[in-house]
């Protein structure tokens, strides 16, 4: 048995300790929101929160997360109230296929908790590691500007943001 909080919630699974979380999430605990892509963290596009930081959970093994925090696309918003990523995402149309688009606002959301306030070049950097086969990736850095700027007109707290604790 594994015993972690995921999006804020007490769970227990029993599960293989090597079993990757990525298969825990969807096929034991059925949040299909995180996706699998290359199974090698090449992609990105199983990209969750393990205590606020992003993680390939197609690498690491349930085992890792006992006793941690993990939060999925499913925690991301508190409620009714939208991460400012999802908010922009949905203000800049940026799916096109939407696959990836989970991992990447799991990386952006990590991302602008560990910086409010990012360049091109820092968001570029950040970002590199989740691929998108639709080519959104303007419309991506746009996005996350666009966050950025409405945590900071919103007063919100990105880092409580990525927690599920209140914003504001």
């Amino acid at each position: 048995m594994v015993s972690f909080t995921l999006n804020g919630v007490a769970r227990q699974v029993d599960a293989p300790a090597d079993m990757p979380l990525l298969w825990v999430l969807r096929d034991v605990l059925q949040l299909t929101g995180t996706k699998f892509g290359c199974g090698m963290a090449l992609c990105g596009a199983c990209t969750v929160h393990l205590n606020g930081q992003a993680v390939r959970s197609c690498v690491l093994p349930v085992s890792a997360v006992e006793g941690q925090q993990v939060r999925t696309i499913e925690g991301l918003a508190v409620g009714d109230q939208l991460h400012p990523c999802q908010r922009a995402w949905k203000e800049f149309s940026v799916p096109q296929c939407g696959y990836c688009q989970s991992g990447q606002l799991m990386q952006a959301s990590s991302m602008l908790a560990q910086n409010p306030a990012p360049t091109d070049e820092e968001i570029d950097t950040q970002m590199s590691g989740n691929l998108c086969r639709c080519g959104t990736y303007p419309r991506i850095r746009a996005a996350i500007h666009r966050a950025a700027d409405i945590a900071k007109a919103e007063h919100v707290d990105l880092k409580a943001a990525i927690s599920g604790e209140p914003t504001k």
